[in-house]
C-alpha cells in the first residue's frame, strides 16, 4: 500500500443508468474499486443519467445494490446528474466566447464532414463557427477548439494502462457539442463539471472512453480545473467481438454466485488469482495483485 504522505485519492464509478450492471461494467467497477483501495483512498459512485431518454426506472437503485451485494460502496453521497442541469448551465457561462450555437443538422455535418473520428462520430467543419447563416435556427451548442497547430490543440497525456496517449482537437475531433439539440447537457461537460465538484483526482474506466480525453481535458484547462490521473482498462467483449453493452443485449449479473462474477472480472483484469475460497478471500487476493501491479504507479 502507498504510505499516508502521498496526496489524497478519489476514485469513481459512474455507469449509466439503462439497464442492470452487467460483466463488461463489472470490470470497470472492480478495476476502479482496487485501484481507489489500494491507494488508501476514497471511492464514489456517480448515477450518469444526464441523458435521461436512455434511462429505465429502477436501475439505478438496482446498480447500487448489486454494487453493495458485490461489496463495494460508495465513500460518499451518490451523485446523480439529472438533478444537476443549474450548476452545467452556471458553467456554460463561464465558457463565454469559448462556444457558439450552431444550426447544422446531423445530415449536413455528415454530408460536410472532414472526416471520421476515433469514435465513428464525424468530424464537425466548423460551418457555424463565425455565426448562423440566414435562416437557420440554434440547433445546439458547441465549444471551439484551437486551430490545427495553435498552442492547446494538441492534447498529450498518459494513460496508466496505454501509455502515452495524443490527439489533434481540430483535425481528428473538431468544434465539439456541449448542450444537444434535445436541450440535454453533453457528456462531455456533465462529466468533467461533476469530477471537478467531487474532487476526482484518479479515473479508472474503460477503453471505450478513451477518445473522450483530449476534450475534457481541453475543457478543465478553459475551466481552471486540475487534470486527473487516467486508467482506460479493456473492453470485455461478446461473441461477435462487440463491446458487451446493454445495447447488444448483456445479461444481469448473477447475484446468486457473487464470488464466480467477481472471479470472472478478475480474471479478465489478468490478477492471476488461486483458490479462492469466498467473497472475502476474493477482495484480499485481489486487492494484493492489484497493488502488485499498480500500486506504485499513482
Amino acid at each position: 500500500m502507498l504510505n499516508q504522505e502521498m496526496p489524497s485519492y478519489i476514485g469513481r464509478f459512474a455507469p449509466s443508468p439503462s439497464g442492470p450492471l452487467h460483466a463488461g461494467s463489472l470490470v470497470a467497477a472492480l478495476a476502479s474499486y482496487l485501484d481507489a483501495r489500494v491507494h488508501d483512498g476514497r471511492w464514489l459512485v456517480r448515477i450518469e443519467d444526464i441523458d435521461e431518454t436512455r434511462s429505465v426506472p429502477g436501475a439505478a437503485q438496482d446498480i447500487l445494490a448489486t454494487l453493495a451485494a458485490l461489496g463495494m460502496r460508495s465513500d460518499g453521497p451518490v451523485l446523480v446528474q439529472s438533478e444537476r442541469k443549474p450548476r452545467y448551465q452556471e458553467v456554460r457561462d463561464e465558457l463565454g466566447a469559448h462556444i457558439y450555437p450552431c444550426g447544422c443538422s446531423r445530415r449536413e455535418i455528415a454530408d460536410s464532414r472532414i472526416g471520421l473520428a476515433a469514435d465513428g462520430a464525424a468530424i464537425y467543419p466548423g460551418t457555424c463557427r463565425k455565426g448562423l447563416a440566414p435562416g437557420k435556427i440554434a440547433r445546439t451548442l458547441r465549444l471551439r477548439v484551437p486551430d490545427p497547430g495553435t498552442a492547446g490543440e494538441l492534447i498529450s497525456f498518459d494513460d496508466r494502462w496505454l501509455g502515452p496517449q495524443h490527439q489533434h482537437l481540430a483535425s481528428e475531433v473538431g468544434d465539439f457539442v456541449l448542450q444537444r439539440a434535445d436541450g440535454f447537457w453533453a457528456y462531455q461537460l456533465a462529466v468533467v463539471v461533476d469530477d471537478a465538484d467531487q474532487r476526482v483526482t484518479h479515473i479508472v474506466r474503460g477503453a471505450d472512453l478513451l477518445d473522450s480525453i483530449a476534450r475534457q481535458i481541453y475543457l478543465q484547462s478553459l475551466l481552471g480545473y486540475a487534470t486527473p490521473h487516467y486508467m482506460h482498462v479493456p473492453l470485455l467483449a461478446n461473441t461477435s467481438g462487440e463491446k458487451l453493452s446493454k445495447q447488444n443485449g448483456a445479461q444481469a449479473l448473477d447475484l446468486t454466485q457473487p464470488l464466480t462474477e467477481l472471479q470472472r472480472a478478475a480474471a479478465f483484469l489478468q490478477l492471476g488469482l488461486k483458490d479462492v475460497r469466498d467473497v472475502e478471500d476474493f477482495w484480499q487476493q485481489a486487492l494484493s495483485a492489484w497493488d502488485t501491479r499498480f500500486g506504485a504507479r499513482y
